[in-house]
């Protein structure tokens, strides 16, 4: 897995709140046995017609966005099952960074991400930044404003920063432990020979037989 840093890109907007992962990849992509060739099938009943077309109506394929790699969506992205396809389809499509907004509502919350979703984001190298509703609709203001609107988004120092004038700069929080593994690019079987060498010793000491 690539490791993360900073990434600058060109920055859509998908104005949708509650994106499942149905919607993200449908089912019927599901059956093959491989871990590519899903990014044309990202968001396929919204980006393709009847007759296999693209459709007109459905935000990200405006032209405007034909090259990004950073989505700002509204709450609750990645929802429904728990099919790690999702987050491949995501990134073999281009993207990098998915942004969306939590939302607190007293008692109760809703999320910016689904746990799982966000989980398997960390294990593919897809960065999850969750903002305020307030900054994610500024977001979407600027995105209106500036065509083309590209964004730098550092890891490091935790920071998204519009390129606009002057810049827009927004700060974000990250579980540490999902920071390091994206700054050093460690998916779980990485993560897993990190620790080679005791698992080695312990095997060679342990008698499964033993009492």
């Amino acid at each position: 897995m690539k490791p993360f840093t900073t990434h600058t890109g060109i920055v859509a907007t998908l104005n949708r709140a509650n994106v499942d992962t149905d919607a993200i990849i449908p089912k019927q992509f599901l059956k093959s046995i491989k871990r590519t060739g899903y990014g044309p099938n990202a968001f396929f009943d919204w980006r393709y017609t009847l007759d296999g077309n693209p459709n007109p109506d459905f935000e990200l394929n405006q032209q405007r966005f034909k090259d990004r790699s950073i989505l700002v969506a509204r709450n609750n992205f990645g929802c429904g099952s728990s099919r790690e396809h999702a987050v491949w389809a995501l990134v073999q499509d281009g993207y990098q960074v998915i942004i969306a907004p939590g939302k607190d509502m007293g008692e109760k919350s809703l999320p910016a991400f689904a746990d799982i979703f966000r989980i398997n984001a960390a294990k593919n190298g897809l960065l999850v930044v969750e903002l305020s509703e307030d900054q994610v609709d500024e977001i979407f203001g600027f995105v209106e404003r500036h065509s083309g609107l590209k964004a730098t988004i550092d890891l490091v120092q935790q920071q998204i920063v519009l390129q606009v004038d002057p810049p827009q700069v927004f700060e974000f929080e990250v579980e540490p432990a999902i920071k390091e593994q994206l700054l050093k690019g460690l998916d779980d079987i990485a993560q897993t020979l990190r620790y080679e060498t005791d698992i080695a010793r312990f095997e060679e000491n342990h008698d499964p037989l033993g009492p």
